[in-house]
Formats: C-alpha cells, structure tokens, sequence
C-alpha cells in the first residue's frame, strides 16, 4: 500500500529550506491497522518565520493606486496632536512595535501577533469614520492578513494518517527514544550552533561557549538567575540529561533569554542571540523533517560515521581548553570558493610548481572539522569598521595580494613567498591578542607553512640525490604519519610509567609522590618566588593525554626541569633532592633501553637517512618563525660580542656556578638564570616577544653587580652586555614607544561629532529643531552681563578647538536652550524644540562617551531625568502667567475686533442692520464662508494677500463684506535666513480684519500640512494650493507648530494624490543676502585676528576655602585655589623648581594655604630615576618617577606648571583631558632613602573634595596601551667609568701579554687569582681551600677569555703555568682544587735557589706593574682574600699605589692559599682596607686630614649646588634662624667642637 504523506508548507524558501519533496517514503512494516496522531514534536512550519511573513505581507501590500496602506498604521498618533484618539483608544500599537517584537522575537506563536494586528485594527475602526481613508485601509488589511494566514498554518496536524505511515512514525519514534540515537541528534544540534558564523567570517557563539567571568562582570549574576552556556549544555548532552529535543530547546531557548535579557537591544550580543536561536529551530525542524524518510540502516551508517566528529564537538565545549582551539576554529567551509580559486591559480600556474603548492597549502589549510580556516585571511579588513587596523599595521597584505602576485610571476624563489605570507601571520599577530581565534588560527597556518616548506625543501634534496627514494617516500608518507604519531605517543607513556613506577630499593618507596602536584602556595609561598616555572607529573601526564607533546623531547624537557627545580628549592642531601636525581636517573636508562625513535625516511632506506642528515641539518635556522629569528638574533649578538682586544664578554655568562661552587651565590641571588636557560626557553619557544626575553637577560645581568663588586671585571662586562642587548632590541624593533592616543584631539572630535548631531536634529518631516532656535537674542534681558551666546558663537568655538572640557562645552549648550525656554512660552515652537534639543544633546552624549567607559565627566551627571524635573518645575511657574495672558489677549482682540466693526460706515446706526449668511456672489463667483480668497494689497507692488472666509454679510446699504483671517507668505514674516519652509508655505497669523467683497480678486485653498501631501483639491490650480503648518506671532515674532486644524469647513472637495508629494523645503529668500553680509562678517573677523592666537576656553572655577581642624593660626586653607592664573586643587601634581637637577622635580598637594598674602602647599616630593641609587643594569618606564619619603612644604612661587603622576594601572588605560601628553607621568614604586630599595604600593593618596571642586575629565583608551622599558640614566655613565678605570689599570709591555696568553694556552683554568704578601709578621698561614673554578663546559669558552686579562704575575704564578700542566697530564681526572693543592705542595717542597730564579724573572718583567689593582679574575667575581689570626677575618688584599720613595713590596716566598670571606663582609672590609692604603702617605701620622677638618671655616669653602645637595640635611629638622641648610650644619660643627675641647679643658685629656 503506497503511503499517503501530507505535504509540509513552508512560508518561505529562504527560512525554512523551501518545500519539502514527496518522494520520501519508507519500507513498509507490517502492524496492526491503527490510527494515530502525528507526533506533537514534529512542526510543519516555523512560527518564527510564518510571522516574519505575516508582516511582510501586510507592510508591501499596495491598493490599485500603487499607494502602501501600512503608511497609515506606521505610528499611532502623537497625544500632543490628536489628544482625543488616547480617550477612544486604551491600548495603542502601530506597525513600529509590532515589528520591534519580531526583531526581539517576542512572537513565539502566530496567534500572538494575530492579536496584535487585531487590536491595531480594530483600534482605527473605533477612531476613525467608516468612509475614512484609514477604515477602509484596516477593512482590506484584516481580511488580506486573515487569508494569507490561512494560507501558511496548515491544519493538518491532526489529521489521520494510514497504516504505512504509523508504521513508519513508530519507526522513528523508537530511534528517537533511543538514548545513543537521541544523543546523536542534539549533538548535531549543539554542532550546527557551534560552528555557526557570520557573513564574514566570525564565529557566532564564541562569547556563548563559556559564561562571563564573576571577577570580570559581577552584576550579570545579579541580573541573570538562572545562568547557562553552551559548555553546560554539552555536559548535560554527554551524560544524558536530555530526554528529548524539546528538552534541549528550552535551555538554548534560555541561553539567548538571558544574553538578550543582559544586553542592550541592537548590540552584537543580542543579535548573535537571536541568530543562535534561528539557526537551532531551523535545524530541528530540518532533522525532525528529514529522519522520517530515513531507513534504520542509514540512520546506523550516519551514525558510525559522524559520530567521533560529533563528539568532538560536544567535548571541546564541555572541558573547555581541551579542544578550544577546534571550536574557535569552527567557520562555514566555504568549498566552492576554494575550488574555483583554485582552479583559477591553476589556469596560470602549474600545480607541481613548489610556489603554487605553499601557497595552495597556506590557503586550503582547514581544521580537524574540516573547515576553512585561512578564511579571514582572504582579504584585508574593511578600513570603515577597522580604521585601527591601518594605523598599527604599515604593511598590510592578504592572500588575495599574494595570489595577484603570484599570478604576476613576482616571486622567484620560495623565501620571498614565505617572508610575504609571515608578514601577513605577523599583521594578523600584532592586531589580535594572543588567546584570539585568528591568533591561534595564525600558529596553526604558520606550523603547516613550515612544514611544506620544509617538505618541499626536502624533496628538493632527495630529487637531487635520487629520485627513486623521493618517490618511494611520497608513496607511504601519510600512512606511515599517522603510525609515528602513535609510536611517539606510545615512548613518552612509557617514560611517565617508568617514572611513576619508581621505588625507592628496600623500603618499596614510590619515589614520585612528592612530584605528582606542584606545592601549596598557601604552605609554600616561597617555592614561587624562587622557581620560576613550575612543572608536576599531572601536568605532564595531561599533556601526553592531549598530544600537546610536538616531539619526545619536548616532554624530556618538562621532565627534566621539575626535577631541576627540586634540586633547586631543596638542599643538597635532602631527600626530595635524592628522589630527584633518582627518577631522573630512571627516565634516561628506560629512554636508553627504548633505543631512539625511527624517522619516517629511515625506515625507506639508509640511503635516504644519509641525504637526509647531510642536506637538512645545516638548514635547521632556515625554517625559523620570525619570531624566533629576531630571538636568535639578540642572543648571538651578546653571546658575540667582544672587546677591542678580541676577548669574549659572555663566556662567563653562559652557566651557573654549582651550589657546592658558590653556595653563597645561591643565597644572594634569590633567581639565578644563565644563557644556557636562556637558550632552552628560546628553543622551547616560551619567549612570545622580545621583551620576554630581555627580562630574563637583565636579570642576570642584575644578578651579576648584585654578588660582584662594582670595581670587578664581570661586573663591567654585564653592564656592556646589557647596553649591547638593549641596543640590538632597538635595532630590530625600532625605537618607537607604543602607539599613545592623542587624547586632545580626541575630545575635540568628540565635542564636534556631538555638536553637529544636535544641530542636524531633524523631526519626523526633515525639519531642523535648531532653526527655530536660531532666532533667540544672544543676551538675556534679565542678565544683561552676562557674555552673549548663541549657537553661532559655540560653532566658531568648536570649529577652532577651544573647547578642552565636555562640561564647559554643554554648560554653553544648556545656557542657549534654557535662554531660549526663559524668553518663550511653553506651548511656542521655539520651547519644544529647545526641550526635544535639550534632551537629543543628553542621548548622544551619552552614546559617544558610553556613560563613562570612554569619557569620565562631570557633564554626564545631568541625566534626562533633571531635565524632566527642571521642565516640568519651569512649566508649573510660567503655565499659571500664561493663562491669564491668554485671557488679557482674548479680551484685547475682542475689543478690537468690537472696535473695527463699530468704527465702519458713515453712522453707528447703519451697523445694526446687517444681514450675515454663508455665501455670496460677486463677479459671477459664490463664496462660503470658509474659503480661501486673494485680496488686493493694499499697496501696489505687493503680492496678494490671503485670507480666510469667517463670516459674510452686506449692510444696510447694500455693500457686501468679508471678515477672516490672513496668511501671511514667508517674505511677510520676521526670521532669520537660515530658516527653511515648505515649497508654498503660509502661515496662520494672529491678525483678522473685514474688507469689501468686492476687493476679493479671486480663490485659493490653504491646505494643512497633514492633508497637503495626500489630498488635493478639485479644480484648483497648484500655483493656487498652499500649505499650512504653523501660526505666525507678529508681536513676538514667532512661530509655533499648529497642533489641531480649526479653520471653518470649507466648501472644496478634496480627491487623493496619484502619487503622494514629496516633502521639500526650501532656503528663505533672505538666504542669498545674509550670505553676503556673512562673508563680510567674517573677513573682518578674520582680518581683526590676524596675529592673535586662540586661546582654549577655561571653565568657570572659583576659590573653595576648607575647614582644618589642626591647621596652624593665620592660615587659610583651600581645596581649590587660583594663583597666577593657575587653578589647583588639591591632589594635582605640579613640576617644583630645582637647583642642580637637569629636570624638575615633581611634587604633588595634599595641603596649600594662604598666610599673609603668601601661598604655600604641603605634599610628598617625586624624584625621577638618576636621582635613586640602583644598579646601572636596572630598566625603568619612559617618564618614570618614584614617590619619595621626602615630604615638604613649598612657595608656590616655585610651581613653574601643572602635570599628572599616573599609577601603573591608570597609565595604561587613561588620561587627563587637559594635561599634555609630555606631563604625564608614571609613578608604581615607593624609594626609600634609608635602604636604597624600590618597592611596589598601591597606589597615590585619594581625596573626597567638596561638589564645588572641579573634576578632572578622564578619557579611557579602547585597549591598553603597553609602554617599553628603558635602560638606567647610570648604564652609559658607569660604563665609561670603569672603562677609564681599566685603561689606567692596564700597563706593562707585550711580553707580559704574549706570556698571559701562553699561560692561557697550557691550561683549560681561569687565571689564578692575585697574591698578596701579608700585612703582618704574625699572621698565621690557613690550611689550603681551593679557590672557585669555572664550571666545566664553560671552560673552553673562557680559555681565550683568560688569556687576556691583565694579571699581576709572582713567580709563583710562573711556577704554577708550568707544572700545572704536567700534574694534569699524569692526573686528568683531579679538579681545578685538586690540582692547585698539588701545585702548592710542589712549590713549598721547592728549592730556595729555584723559588728565587722565578721571583727575579718576573721581578725583571713586571716592576712598573707592581702595586697595581687588578679587575677580578675568577668568574662571578671571586677573589681571594687573607685571614688573620684564627677565628678572626682580614680584609681581602686591594693592592694601592706605593710611593716612589718607597722600596717595592716583595712577593712571599711561600704561597698563602686562603678562604674568601663571606660576601657582606668582604665588601664592607676591601672598601675599608682600599681606604686605608689610599690613606698612606710617607709625611703624615694619620689618615684623615683632621689638622685641616680643624681649621676649615665656612668662608674658606666654596660648595657647589651638587655638594650642597648631599649634605645630611636630614640631621636638623629645620633650618632656623640661618639662612641655608649648610649654614645650620656649620653651626652644629662649631658647637660640637667647642663642647669636645671644653670637655677635654675640664678633664684635663691630655691625648685627646
């Protein structure tokens, strides 16, 4: 039996997929013969989509007349027009709305809009006639929509279906209750909402897939109670929540509930919502259409095939960063474009051409759904939505540039392609933050460019080997790929079993515990501080689960830094450190035992592996992103650099010294990093910019002066090193700072943008609101003082910028709009469109600063609802005067009126027999009262005047009369040029007069301005039909809108336009002359200010005085003052003069105060950095300053101008309006004097002024801005420093080098460091420590190094260049201490004669080099320092300058070997003991100079302003009664020595 299906309509193709075939049919399954209904959960139609329909139809429909009958139910009628539609109708709806709920989709069932468009309906039957055009209009619509409704919704839903279909629809609804069937079909549901996009390309339900953050948007769970994302979703999806596609509706239904609940209407957010919500419904009803016709045996195939992408899908959202990169990758394939773009290249170029094949990859590369990802890439962002775009990117190029020059033959080689194709990666890199779609879509491009590259590269090598091999491979690549990949991820499980299995031998400890989660930060703060990149066996073991392992070596890696950072953290011995050296131990001899992994093309033939090794090796740096080029260059250029004499400066730089080395070092230097690190973080590509990568080298940098004295050699190479690194750094950046807005230039265009928008207010029939106001006086009767303002005058002003302030420039709006509310009525014209202006201006003000996340202002605390209150306040005063002013003018015109008529006529009698009618004849012509009449002009050259028929009569001697109303033309009225009118406008005037009808020269028709453009009448000409749309005031000169049309009914008859007219308006005739005059006006404006400069206009402030409960007496205290025509106010910052310093300080007010004319502020004192004492290796921010402890109290004399200090926070996001960008400052550190430290706080003192203090307005960038580093002020300072040190230092001829570099030849070691005879006879020789060597693979790097250092040579020394190289051919195995124990055994065992000849051979070559320092020898600067007795500590040996007169210090005959103190001391005592030496001279008893100390008087000494500077000011609390500070030290000098001599008088001390 065939089965009979009913056909399901659809309203429109175009929603719904169009109709559905017949030809769907189903085996036959035998049953019993039963009806049924059809399923409740299979739609015919989509009510969304039927409704959309619904009113399409409605609003297109046209009469016979081609006119569209939704035109009268667009708007209902305005209240302030037609108030007695409002008493008929209570509930009134117009087209607008209805199609505002369908845009919000509020109609979810077609009944509802049916009764919305029911009730606007029947609204216009109850208001209107019944022979009214809008009736009639409602007549035809209602029965139009009621037809086309029955058109779309089908009543067939429950109709009865035969035997075969029951059959079939138990079918399907036994697979829809299958669970594994169900879930399948809403994972394609969740599928189709995911990977949904745009027209351009952007995934629609990006923001959708996780909910915002509560840090981040606190209020939306304020808002939204029952929140929801599509990761919630798909958790319910994969454990079976859902019981039925209805189940899962609803909750998509609430995700879009509650975006568009928390979102404006109109914004992205909410039309994604809405787009969500489409694409799901459509998607449901086009699986629930098509799985009817579906066989089991096809649902079963879809299934086993869709079913691993599917789930994907819903796994990427449900864990989130698992597979984040997937769903953000998810765009519409777009595989016809990619075919015939394809096919186009291929038309010019042959697809085994290598260029086309990279550029085929790059283009065709898709994502593991299989969906295009080089979409956006296609072409260039649009320079209307992305105007930022061209600003930040100077080269801008896109696949489709590429391909026109690849069709060109442009490019000749495969590195020009690829450096084109990485310059468009970098573009899209530096736009998009990192965690972006397209960002991670560039890495994910990038990785395939280089691997084809990579691949073509290859080929090209095999070709020219052997061709036979290169074919063999390409055979089998992609099978054997995929094998690899399982291989690889095979070992590294392996090799974490391995390390997880471990036990500790005897006790079955598992040695792995400890590692498997990283500490507690709460147990072990510290444990952050000191490792620095943290790793655990989870991690690890996490990352092996989700491939995020590229290579073995990478999870190696991994590996081995966690069990670096536990030796690191834990003391040598402990047993974590044990367990560490122990599974690390493990996991090398399970990777031994694995043996290496097989390549690919090893496994084709060794032949290849051959090829492979020599021709792909040496290109390795060839296939280096840019990025990591730039990276590599930094590192070569301070792994490179040398000296003038050849010698390389980071070779003590490229490792660490062990713990058992320099166990100190590790206490000092809290993160130690050496170039080694440095390098396996670039290799690993940790660094994502340079910047990344500077940091690590400075703070080694800083590490190396931190432990080093500042006189030592490694101490001067890291601060070149440094300089060298920053200047690469700039060479390949460039040296310009990011891109800072100009934030002046910004608020101009803003106040611009708003002024015009304000000043274009149109109404609904294209009138300006402005025009009217365009006559208001610019001076205000009632404040005459006051400067005039007018619209004009704020023009000019915005045109030159000198509008600084949103504030002042709306205070000079509201001052023209409230003037203009004053001096009007509140029913006049010029009233509503100052409030309608008034309120626009409060709108757009709000939109363009974004209620302050771009402009902070004082301005926008005045809201729409102080301008209601102020309206209505103002309405309740004047309404009151207004009537009774409206009662005095309606007696007035009736008296006049009584008077006109009184005064006619010859005698007063003749008046009373008047006979009135509604018509008359003359000249063969009837007129009605009513109609509109020509009357001559009373002077001859005039136009005729225009006048409305109100009442008829003839008098007693028989003479007709007419009185009414005249109209005046726009040449009758008083108004500004600027105004514009309807093409043949009049107006209503306030003035009536009677005349003779027999001075009527002919009709006319006044039409009023609803009627005019619809209606015209019959039997008129057009030059004879004029429009009306206000009354004109010839006393006040106004105009006013006419709300209700009360002219008598005339006797025209009125017919419909054929075509509705146009609404033109047109200039006023005075237009063309006020132009002239205009230009005039302006050329001697411009004429009068010639060489004047245009100053900004300053907001209106005023002095605000502040009560100080602890204030001093005779001071005034004030929270805003003016003084010197400078506004401050406390909490500003100002630059402060200063004596010596190249900049000005900068001192911020918490306190100022005026005491006897004099102004003064109190607050604490910025200092920039050359002011600090830091390390020369230190960065610091462009204009940095530090807040110092220095807290003073300064003449405001001293204030040469204003400036801002930001916090680090501030900075980066936004700025003071008014303050320069060169005056703003950066300020996230506290200097303490005291210890010479930095720290970080948080953040500047705030006040809470009073409401008559102004306001800063703050302006908030888009993005961030990110500011560079800049190296120390003292970087280039000390480095000549030290370089002048060492050049005084170098001497000797070039013997002695030929025999430095001869002893750095015979041995692998550092020179030894210097010896020193002792100071004392006493002093006891220690038992020998050796001194601190090199680590070992360092020691070929510092072998050239070593021999070029200036050493002073001692014939031990000579001894020790020797035989240390004999003792290390017979030991090879001993260290550096062992062998330098054995060399000092030998030299102590040596011969008198022998030790001798060695001291008379260096004493010959190196005598003028005796006495002389020496820079530091030993790596990290170590030097060898001299103990005292036992138990207590000497100096370290500087060497001083010995006097001529004095015989030269011999060396020892016995070597002193000698352990170097701890750091703290060893500096504190070479300082003290390099004093002391300096100190010796032959004609004096003592060090110091104290006979001159003595002596010295202050008109002896001459200071300068640096010295005066660095006296300890900090002594005296203040200066007192003397004029300087250094004459109040002087002082305190003299007393102190007189009380010591009186105290040495009075005790008789005789050897004080």
């Amino acid at each position: 039996m065939g089965s009979k299906r009913r056909r399901a309509t659809s309203p429109s193709s175009s929603v719904s997929g169009g109709d559905f075939d017949d030809a769907h049919h189903s085996t036959n399954i035998p049953g019993p013969s039963r009806k049924r209904r059809r399923l409740s959960n299979l739609p015919t139609v989509d009510p969304i989509a039927v409704c959309h329909e619904l009113y399409n139809t409605i609003r297109d429909y046209k009469d016979e007349q081609g006119r569209l009958l939704c035109e009268l139910f667009i708007r209902a009628p305005k209240r302030r027009n037609q108030p007695d539609y409002y008493e008929v109708v209570s509930q009134p709806i117009d087209l607008m709305k209805i199609q505002q709920k369908l845009k919000m989709e509020e109609y979810d069932d077609v009944n509802v809009l049916t009764a919305d468009f029911q009730l606007l309906f029947n609204n216009a039957k109850a208001y209107y006639k019944p022979d009214s055009p809008e009736y009639k209009a409602a007549c035809k619509l209602w029965e139009l929509y009621l037809r086309t409704k029955n058109e779309f919704v089908q009543k067939g839903d429950a109709e009865e279906d035969d035997d075969d279909e029951e059959g079939h629809d138990n079918q399907a609804n036994s697979e829809l209750s299958s669970p594994g069937y169900l879930k399948e079909i809403l994972e394609q549901l969740l599928e189709a909402v995911a990977v949904a996009t745009n027209p351009s390309g952007r995934l629609i339900s990006e923001l959708f897939q996780k909910l915002p953050s509560k840090v981040q948007y606190p209020d939306y769970y304020a808002i939204i109670k029952e929140p929801i994302d599509l990761k919630t979703i798909a958790q319910r999806i994969q454990n079976g929540t859902y019981k039925s596609i209805h189940a899962m509706a609803k909750d998509i239904d609430l995700l879009a509930k509650n975006a568009k609940t928390y979102n404006e209407p109109g914004s992205q957010v909410f039309k994604d919502a809405n787009a969500i919500k489409k694409i799901f419904n459509m998607k449901k009803a086009e699986i629930e259409h098509s799985e009817l016709a579906k066989s089991s045996l096809r649902i079963s195939n879809k299934r086993s095939a869709q079913g691993d992408r599917l789930s994907a899908i819903t796994m990427a959202l449900q864990y989130g960063s698992e597979s984040d990169e997937d769903a953000a990758l998810a765009a519409a394939a777009r595989y016809e474009e990619g075919e015939s773009e394809a096919e186009s290249i291929t038309s010019f170029m042959d697809t085994s051409n290598p260029l086309y094949q990279l550029y085929d990859t790059v283009r065709s590369c898709r994502n593991n759904q299989g969906q295009l990802i080089s979409e956006p890439f296609f072409h260039l962002p649009s320079k209307k939505k992305y105007p930022d775009y061209y600003q930040q990117i100077k080269t801008p190029i896109s696949l489709q540039q590429i391909r026109t020059k690849l069709k060109n033959h442009e490019y000749e080689t495969l590195d020009q392609l690829e450096a084109d194709l990485n310059l468009m990666f970098e573009n899209a890199k530096r736009y998009n933050v990192p965690n972006s779609a397209i960002y991670k879509r560039v890495l994910k491009m990038q990785q395939v460019m280089q691997a084809k590259k990579k691949e073509l590269a290859r080929r090209d090598d095999i070709e020219d080997g052997d061709s036979m091999i290169s074919s063999a491979t390409s055979d089998t690549g992609s099978s054997k790929r995929k094998s690899k990949k399982n291989i690889r991820k095979q070992r590294m499980k392996i090799l974490y079993n391995a390390v997880l299995e471990a036990r500790e031998p005897g006790t079955g400890r598992r040695l792995c515990d400890l590692f498997m989660v990283k500490p507690s930060k709460k147990d072990y703060p510290d444990y952050y501080k000191i490792i620095l990149e943290p790793m655990d066996l989870k991690m690890i073991e996490h990352n092996i689960r989700n491939d995020k392992y590229a290579a073995e070596e990478a999870m190696i890696e991994d590996m081995k830094l966690m069990f670096r950072n536990a030796r690191h953290y834990n003391e040598e011995g402990s047993q974590v450190y044990n367990d560490a050296h122990m599974l690390e131990k493990i996991l090398k001899e399970k990777r031994k035992e694995l043996g290496p992994l097989a390549e690919d093309d090893d496994v084709a033939s060794p032949k290849l592996k051959l090829s492979r090794k020599s021709g792909i090796s040496p290109k390795k740096s060839k296939y280096m992103t840019p990025m990591q080029q730039k990276l590599n260059e930094v590192y070569e250029a301070v792994k490179n650099y040398t000296d003038k004499r050849g010698r390389r400066l980071s070779a003590i730089f490229l490792r660490l010294p062990s713990r058992s080395e320099l166990p100190d070092y590790y206490v000092t230097i809290k993160k130690p990093v050496d170039m080694e690190k440095i390098r396996s973080h670039m290799m690993a590509n940790k660094y994502q910019d340079i910047d990344s990568m500077v940091e690590d080298f400075v703070m080694m940098f800083n590490n190396a002066c931190t432990y080093n004295e500042p006189e030592s050699l490694i101490y001067k190479d890291a601060l070149v090193l440094h300089k060298v690194l920053l200047e690469t750094r700039r060479e390949i950046e460039g040296d310009e700072d990011s891109h800072v807005p100009n934030v002046t230039l910004l608020i101009q265009e803003l106040i611009h943008n708003l002024f015009v928008s304000v000043m274009s207010h149109q109404d609904d029939e294209g009138r300006c609101y402005s025009d009217s106001l365009a006559e208001i006086p610019a001076v205000d009767p009632n404040f005459p003082n006051k400067p005039p303002l007018t619209f004009d005058i704020i023009r000019k002003n915005v045109e030159n910028n000198r509008y600084r302030r949103l504030d002042l420039f709306q205070e000079n709006m509201f001052e023209v709009l409230e003037r203009a509310r004053r001096m009007n009525r509140t029913d006049s014209e010029i009233y509503e469109d100052a409030v309608e202006l008034q309120q626009f201006f409060i709108k757009i003000r709000d939109e363009l600063c974004k209620n302050g996340e771009i402009l902070l202002s004082p301005a926008l605390s005045y809201t729409t609802k102080h301008l209601h209150n102020d309206v209505e306040k103002e309405k309740k005063e004047k309404l009151p005067k207004e009537i009774e002013e409206d009662k005095l003018k309606r007696e007035e015109e009736k008296r006049e009126a009584e008077k006109s008529e009184d005064s006619s006529g010859s005698a007063g009698l003749s008046n009373l027999h008047r006979t009135y009618s509604q018509d008359c004849s003359f000249k063969n012509s009837m007129y009605h009262v009513g109609d509109y009449v020509y009357v001559e002009p009373a002077e001859a050259n005039l136009q005729p005047h225009i006048v409305c028929i109100e009442r008829l009569w003839e008098d007693s001697a028989g003479e007709k009369w007419l009185y009414g109303c005249w109209f005046y033309r726009p040449n009758e009225t008083f108004h500004l040029a600027t105004r514009k009118f309807l093409e043949k406008e009049v107006f209503k005037s306030d003035y009536y007069n009677k005349v003779p009808v027999s001075k009527i020269l002919g009709k006319c028709v006044v039409m009023f301005v609803k009627e005019y453009f619809k209606l015209c009448p019959e039997n008129f000409r057009d030059e004879d039909v004029y429009v009306c749309e206000s009354r004109y005031s010839a006393k006040t000169k106004s105009f006013k809108k006419i709300k209700l049309w009360t002219m008598p009914v005339s006797s025209v008859r009125f017919v419909p336009r054929d075509v509705p007219l146009p609404v033109v308006r047109v200039a006023s005739v005075f237009a063309n002359t006020d132009k002239v005059d205009e230009e005039k006006h302006s050329e001697t404006l411009e004429d009068s200010k010639v060489g004047e400069s245009i100053l900004h206009l300053e907001k209106d402030k005023e002095d605000v005085p502040v009560e100080m409960s602890n204030g001093e007496p005779g001071c005034h205290y004030f929270e805003q003052l003016c003084y010197n025509d400078m506004w401050l106010k406390v909490g500003d910052c100002v630059f402060i003069k200063s004596h010596g310093l190249v900049r000005p300080r900068v001192g911020r007010i918490e306190k100022m105060w005026v005491r006897d004319g004099a102004a003064y502020f109190f607050g604490p004192i910025f200092i920039h950095p050359e002011e600090t004492e830091h390390e020369p290796t230190k960065m610091f921010y462009k204009k940095e300053v530090f807040l110092s402890n220095l807290e003073e109290t300064c003449p405001m004399t001293c204030i040469l101008g204003k400036c801002v200090v930001l916090s680090f926070k501030d900075f980066l996001s936004c700025r003071p309006t008014e303050i320069s960008e060169n005056d703003v400052f950066l300020c996230e550190s506290r200097y303490n004097e005291s210890d010479k430290q930095m720290k970080k706080f948080k953040g500047l003192k705030r006040f809470s002024l009073s409401a008559k203090v102004v306001d800063d307005e703050i302006y908030y960038f888009r993005k961030p801005i990110v500011p560079q580093k800049e190296p120390s002020p003292l970087l280039e300072k000390k480095i000549q420093q030290l370089e002048a040190k060492f050049a005084e230092l170098e001497g000797g001829d070039e013997d002695m080098e030929e025999m430095g570099e001869e002893e750095g030849d015979m041995t692998e070691t550092p020179s030894m460091p210097q010896l020193q005879a002792p100071l004392a006879s006493d002093l006891d020789i220690m038992p020998y420590t050796p001194p601190q060597s090199t680590p070992k693979s360092v020691k070929g790097s510092t072998k050239k190094e070593g021999s070029k250092r200036k050493i002073n040579m001692s014939g031990y020394i000579l001894f020790s260049s020797e035989m240390r190289a004999v003792i290390k051919a017979q030991h090879p195995d001993y260290s550096f201490g062992e062998l330098s124990r054995l060399v000092g055994t030998e030299w102590r065992n040596l011969e008198a004669t022998k030790k001798a000849e060695y001291e008379g051979v260096i004493g010959q070559n190196v005598s003028p080099m005796v006495g002389t320092p020496a820079p530091g020898a030993s790596p990290f600067g170590q030097q060898i320092g001299i103990l005292g007795p036992p138990g207590q500590q000497a100096p370290p040996p500087y060497p001083g300058q010995s006097p001529a007169s004095q015989p030269v210090m011999q060396q020892p005959s016995t070597p002193m070997f000698v352990s170097p103190p701890p750091k703290t001391q060893r500096l504190l005592h070479s300082e003290a003991y390099l004093k002391y030496i300096e100190g010796l001279s032959a004609e004096s008893n003592s060090i110091s100079k104290w006979d001159q100390t003595l002596a010295a008087r202050r008109r002896d000494v001459h200071l300068s302003k640096e010295q005066e500077s660095r006296l300890p000011s900090h002594w005296l609390k203040s200066k007192g009664a003397h004029t300087t500070m250094a004459d109040a030290l002087w002082r305190l000098r003299d007393l102190m020595l007189r009380d010591t001599l009186n105290i040495r008088q009075a005790y008789n001390l005789e050897n004080v």
